[in-house]
C-alpha cells in the first residue's frame, strides 16, 4: 500500500463519522483507528419538582447513605430481565446484601449494601449507563 493511499484513508476518516477502518490490499493489512474527542458532553436527566424547602432536603440527605457506582458500566436491578429486582424503594436491606448488578466488559459485578437500612430512593433506571462515583441509591440507616 502506497503512502498516498494511506493519506487518502486518513482524510476519509477525518471527513466522516467512521472511527475505525481495516483494509487488506495486495497482501498488506492496514488498520486505522481514530478516537473521537468530544469537547463537551451534555447528559440530560429529568428534572423533578421539589416539594420540600432546600434546607430540609440537605438535612435529610446528610443522614442518608449514598451508594455510588464503583465502576463504569450498565446498571441492572435484577439478575435477569425477567427476574425480580434485588431491592425497591422501601426495601429493608442488610449490610452485604446485593442491591444491583453493574455490567462492565461482559462481567457482572454485584454491588452490595454498605450498611443496614431502608432504601429511600433509587437514583438510576434499569439498563442505564452509569459512571464511576455516580449515586445509585439513597439508604436511610437504621
Amino acid at each position: 500500500m502506497e503512502l498516498e493511499d494511506l493519506k487518502g484513508l486518513i482524510e476519509l476518516l477525518k471527513e466522516t463519522d467512521i472511527t475505525e477502518l481495516q483494509i487488506e490490499k495486495n497482501g498488506s493489512k492496514v488498520k486505522i483507528k481514530r478516537e473521537k474527542l468530544l469537547s463537551s458532553i451534555e447528559l440530560s436527566r429529568p428534572v423533578v419538582a421539589q416539594e420540600k424547602p432546600s434546607s430540609e432536603i440537605s438535612e435529610e440527605n446528610q443522614r442518608l447513605i449514598t451508594v455510588t457506582s464503583p465502576i463504569v458500566g450498565t446498571f441492572y436491578r435484577a439478575s435477569s430481565p425477567e427476574g425480580e429486582p434485588f431491592v425497591q424503594a422501601g426495601s429493608r436491606v442488610k449490610k452485604g446484601q446485593v442491591l444491583c448488578i453493574i455490567e462492565a466488559m461482559k462481567l457482572m459485578n454485584e454491588i452490595e449494601c454498605e450498611a443496614e437500612g431502608v432504601v429511600v430512593r433509587m437514583l438510576v433506571e434499569n439498563g442505564q449507563s452509569v459512571e464511576y462515583g455516580e449515586p445509585l441509591f439513597l439508604i436511610e440507616p437504621v
